[in-house]
Protein backbone atom coordinates (compact mmCIF):
# COMPACT_ATOMS: atom_id res chain seq x y z
CA UNK A 1 0.00 0.00 0.00
CA UNK A 2 2.79 2.20 1.00
CA UNK A 3 4.72 1.72 -2.47
CA UNK A 4 1.59 2.37 -4.40
CA UNK A 5 1.12 5.70 -2.56
CA UNK A 6 4.73 6.89 -3.18
CA UNK A 7 4.52 5.79 -6.86
CA UNK A 8 1.28 8.02 -6.81
CA UNK A 9 3.52 10.63 -5.40
CA UNK A 10 6.33 10.26 -7.59
CA UNK A 11 4.77 10.53 -10.35
CA UNK A 12 2.61 13.18 -9.71
CA UNK A 13 5.83 15.13 -9.14
CA UNK A 14 7.52 14.19 -12.28
CA UNK A 15 4.39 15.40 -13.89
CA UNK A 16 4.38 18.58 -12.21
CA UNK A 17 8.26 19.28 -12.67
CA UNK A 18 7.49 18.83 -16.56
CA UNK A 19 5.09 21.13 -16.47
CA UNK A 20 6.69 23.82 -15.21
CA UNK A 21 9.09 24.81 -18.24
CA UNK A 22 5.31 24.99 -20.01
CA UNK A 23 4.46 27.32 -16.98
CA UNK A 24 8.02 29.83 -17.53
CA UNK A 25 7.35 30.29 -21.03
CA UNK A 26 4.18 31.18 -21.13
CA UNK A 27 4.86 34.12 -18.88
CA UNK A 28 4.19 37.39 -20.63
CA UNK A 29 8.09 38.78 -21.06
CA UNK A 30 8.84 42.68 -21.89
CA UNK A 31 9.92 43.31 -25.80
CA UNK A 32 11.62 46.34 -26.58
CA UNK A 33 11.35 48.28 -30.22
CA UNK A 34 15.09 47.93 -31.97
CA UNK A 35 14.86 51.82 -33.51
CA UNK A 36 17.35 50.66 -35.71
CA UNK A 37 14.31 48.88 -37.20
CA UNK A 38 11.48 50.55 -36.65
CA UNK A 39 9.37 52.63 -39.31
CA UNK A 40 6.55 54.69 -39.05
CA UNK A 41 5.33 55.89 -42.67
CA UNK A 42 2.19 58.27 -43.65
CA UNK A 43 0.48 59.02 -46.46
CA UNK A 44 -2.15 61.94 -47.15
CA UNK A 45 -4.06 62.87 -50.15
CA UNK A 46 -2.77 66.29 -51.74
CA UNK A 47 -5.28 68.36 -53.48
CA UNK A 48 -7.03 65.04 -55.15
CA UNK A 49 -3.83 64.72 -57.29
CA UNK A 50 -1.90 62.56 -55.17
CA UNK A 51 -0.64 61.47 -51.76
CA UNK A 52 2.58 63.18 -49.93
CA UNK A 53 4.06 60.29 -48.21
CA UNK A 54 6.15 61.07 -45.16
CA UNK A 55 7.96 58.95 -42.16
CA UNK A 56 9.09 59.46 -38.85
CA UNK A 57 12.24 59.26 -38.08
CA UNK A 58 12.69 58.97 -34.19
CA UNK A 59 10.18 56.74 -32.49
CA UNK A 60 11.15 54.09 -29.33
CA UNK A 61 8.29 51.42 -27.18
CA UNK A 62 7.90 48.57 -26.03
CA UNK A 63 5.07 45.84 -24.84
CA UNK A 64 4.43 43.23 -22.70
CA UNK A 65 3.44 39.91 -24.73
CA UNK A 66 2.61 36.58 -24.15
CA UNK A 67 3.16 34.57 -27.57
CA UNK A 68 2.18 31.51 -26.17
CA UNK A 69 -1.32 32.64 -25.44
CA UNK A 70 -0.90 36.03 -27.52
CA UNK A 71 -2.34 38.39 -24.67
CA UNK A 72 -1.12 42.09 -24.42
CA UNK A 73 -0.71 43.57 -20.90
CA UNK A 74 0.45 46.73 -22.32
CA UNK A 75 2.26 48.84 -25.04
CA UNK A 76 3.56 52.05 -25.35
CA UNK A 77 5.10 53.93 -27.99
CA UNK A 78 6.13 57.63 -28.33
CA UNK A 79 7.32 59.29 -31.47
CA UNK A 80 9.07 62.68 -31.97
CA UNK A 81 6.60 65.21 -33.69
CA UNK A 82 9.18 67.32 -34.58
CA UNK A 83 11.33 64.02 -36.88
CA UNK A 84 8.76 64.64 -39.43
CA UNK A 85 10.34 63.82 -43.06
CA UNK A 86 8.95 64.27 -46.20
CA UNK A 87 11.63 64.94 -48.51
CA UNK A 88 10.85 68.37 -48.72
CA UNK A 89 12.63 71.30 -46.39
CA UNK A 90 9.99 73.89 -46.75
CA UNK A 91 7.18 71.53 -46.26
CA UNK A 92 8.76 69.61 -43.22
CA UNK A 93 8.55 73.26 -41.56
CA UNK A 94 4.85 73.02 -42.75
CA UNK A 95 3.98 69.79 -41.23
CA UNK A 96 5.83 70.79 -37.72
CA UNK A 97 4.38 74.15 -37.23
CA UNK A 98 0.87 74.93 -35.83
CA UNK A 99 -1.04 74.05 -39.01
CA UNK A 100 -0.29 70.52 -38.62
CA UNK A 101 1.85 68.73 -35.74
CA UNK A 102 2.77 71.94 -33.80
CA UNK A 103 5.48 70.22 -32.54
CA UNK A 104 7.10 72.75 -30.25
CA UNK A 105 3.67 72.57 -28.20
CA UNK A 106 3.52 68.76 -28.34
CA UNK A 107 6.55 67.19 -28.99
CA UNK A 108 5.80 64.04 -28.58
CA UNK A 109 3.30 61.57 -30.11
CA UNK A 110 1.89 58.57 -28.35
CA UNK A 111 0.00 55.61 -28.45
CA UNK A 112 -0.48 53.46 -25.70
CA UNK A 113 -2.41 49.99 -26.45
CA UNK A 114 -5.84 48.77 -24.47
CA UNK A 115 -6.11 45.42 -25.98
CA UNK A 116 -5.38 42.54 -28.36
CA UNK A 117 -7.40 40.49 -29.95
CA UNK A 118 -5.92 37.69 -32.49
CA UNK A 119 -7.77 37.07 -35.55
CA UNK A 120 -5.75 33.71 -37.19
CA UNK A 121 -2.80 32.53 -36.44
CA UNK A 122 -0.54 35.53 -37.73
CA UNK A 123 -3.18 38.10 -36.86
CA UNK A 124 -4.95 40.21 -34.76
CA UNK A 125 -6.61 43.96 -33.80
CA UNK A 126 -4.85 46.19 -31.82
CA UNK A 127 -6.78 48.80 -29.81
CA UNK A 128 -5.33 51.79 -28.07
CA UNK A 129 -5.12 55.40 -27.35
CA UNK A 130 -3.62 57.82 -29.75
CA UNK A 131 -2.53 61.19 -28.15
CA UNK A 132 -1.70 63.63 -30.45
CA UNK A 133 -2.38 67.60 -30.14
CA UNK A 134 -3.01 67.07 -26.70
CA UNK A 135 -6.10 65.35 -27.77
CA UNK A 136 -6.52 61.58 -26.51
CA UNK A 137 -8.99 59.31 -28.92
CA UNK A 138 -8.75 55.63 -29.81
CA UNK A 139 -7.78 53.75 -32.86
CA UNK A 140 -7.61 50.49 -34.06
CA UNK A 141 -4.85 49.04 -36.20
CA UNK A 142 -4.64 45.74 -38.20
CA UNK A 143 -1.22 43.77 -37.18
CA UNK A 144 0.34 40.84 -38.74
CA UNK A 145 2.88 38.72 -37.20
CA UNK A 146 6.00 38.02 -39.50
CA UNK A 147 7.84 36.07 -37.90
CA UNK A 148 9.42 35.57 -34.22
CA UNK A 149 12.41 33.15 -33.14
CA UNK A 150 16.33 33.77 -33.07
CA UNK A 151 17.91 36.52 -34.57
CA UNK A 152 19.44 35.04 -37.80
CA UNK A 153 22.68 37.84 -37.32
CA UNK A 154 25.07 36.58 -34.75
CA UNK A 155 28.80 35.81 -34.67
CA UNK A 156 30.57 38.66 -33.89
CA UNK A 157 27.89 41.27 -33.51
CA UNK A 158 25.89 39.26 -31.08
CA UNK A 159 27.52 36.72 -28.36
CA UNK A 160 24.28 35.64 -28.04
CA UNK A 161 21.79 36.26 -30.97
CA UNK A 162 18.48 37.72 -29.34
CA UNK A 163 14.49 36.42 -29.83
CA UNK A 164 12.88 38.75 -32.05
CA UNK A 165 9.70 39.05 -32.98
CA UNK A 166 8.87 41.10 -36.33
CA UNK A 167 5.45 42.99 -37.14
CA UNK A 168 3.32 44.83 -39.64
CA UNK A 169 0.53 47.28 -38.61
CA UNK A 170 -1.78 49.83 -40.55
CA UNK A 171 -4.46 52.02 -39.54
CA UNK A 172 -6.24 55.33 -41.44
CA UNK A 173 -7.12 57.95 -38.83
CA UNK A 174 -9.67 61.16 -39.66
CA UNK A 175 -6.71 63.73 -38.35
CA UNK A 176 -9.37 66.64 -37.48
CA UNK A 177 -10.83 64.14 -35.12
CA UNK A 178 -7.56 65.50 -33.38
CA UNK A 179 -8.06 69.01 -34.17
CA UNK A 180 -5.87 69.39 -37.14
CA UNK A 181 -8.12 70.78 -39.40
CA UNK A 182 -5.67 72.73 -42.04
CA UNK A 183 -7.19 72.31 -45.60
CA UNK A 184 -9.67 70.00 -44.80
CA UNK A 185 -12.88 72.49 -45.87
CA UNK A 186 -11.09 73.26 -49.08
CA UNK A 187 -10.08 69.87 -50.05
CA UNK A 188 -6.48 71.20 -50.30
CA UNK A 189 -4.83 68.28 -47.47
CA UNK A 190 -6.73 65.38 -46.84
CA UNK A 191 -8.59 64.59 -43.75
CA UNK A 192 -7.52 60.84 -43.78
CA UNK A 193 -4.05 60.00 -43.01
CA UNK A 194 -2.69 56.23 -43.65
CA UNK A 195 -0.21 54.87 -41.19
CA UNK A 196 1.86 51.87 -41.15
CA UNK A 197 4.05 50.62 -38.90
CA UNK A 198 7.25 48.11 -39.50
CA UNK A 199 9.17 47.17 -36.59
CA UNK A 200 11.08 45.00 -35.20
CA UNK A 201 11.13 44.04 -31.23
CA UNK A 202 13.96 42.13 -29.08
CA UNK A 203 13.13 40.27 -26.21
CA UNK A 204 14.28 41.12 -22.76
CA UNK A 205 16.01 38.43 -20.84
CA UNK A 206 15.07 36.74 -16.90
CA UNK A 207 18.36 38.13 -15.16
Amino acid sequence: MHDVRGFRMARAALIALSLLPLAVSAAPRTWVIDPEHFSISFGVEHAGFAEVMGLFQEAEGQFVYDPETRELESGEVTVQADSVFTAHKERDKHVRDGDFLDADAHPEIRFVATGYEPQGEDRGELRGELTLLGETRPVTLDVRINRMGEYPFGGSLFNDPPYVIGISAKTTIQRSEWGMTYGVEDDIVGDAVDLRFELEARRQEDD
